[in-house]
């Protein structure tokens, strides 16, 4: 992989994530209160042909965590969301033989659908997991 294909997707996720969270942290400081909730992907673990994709995502995990231990005594919590398969648009760009092998490798034998990740996000967002910080979940049918 060159260097032109693989700082763009690290600039737009990692560095996204990065600034995003720099740039809400001082106004939840202020109130004393805040949620902190990045999107990575199962893809962290690493995926052959994607190593630009696979560390941009690994490092939203490491900056996750690394933000939660400085601002969970803020009563800020940090997460991340690291989705599977999940239905949109994208995945019907992938040939219909790959489709068929990923749903293999699902436990659930399925996709995921984006109200799912959606409702973690609000989850993770609410007072009911103000006891959940520096976290990575998967949202991933069991695939593992």
């Amino acid at each position: 992989m060159t260097a032109e294909q693989f700082d763009p997707v690290v600039q737009v996720s990692l560095n996204g994530a990065f600034y995003c969270a720099r740039q809400v942290m001082g106004g939840m400081r202020e109130r004393g209160w805040g949620r902190i909730i990045s999107l990575s992907s199962i893809a962290h673990h690493g995926n052959v042909g994607q190593v630009n994709y696979s560390a941009a995502k690994a490092g939203i995990v490491g900056l996750t965590k690394t933000l939660s231990n400085e601002l969970v005594s803020k009563n800020i919590t940090v997460n991340c969301i690291a989705p599977g398969i999940i239905n949109t648009d994208i995945i019907k760009t992938v040939p219909e033989k790959q489709m068929e092998a990923f749903l293999q490798m699902i436990p659930m034998h399925r996709f995921g659908e984006p109200e799912e990740v959606a409702g973690l996000a609000a989850f993770l967002a609410s007072d009911e997991a103000a006891y959940i910080s520096g976290q990575c979940i998967e949202i991933n049918g069991g695939w593992r």
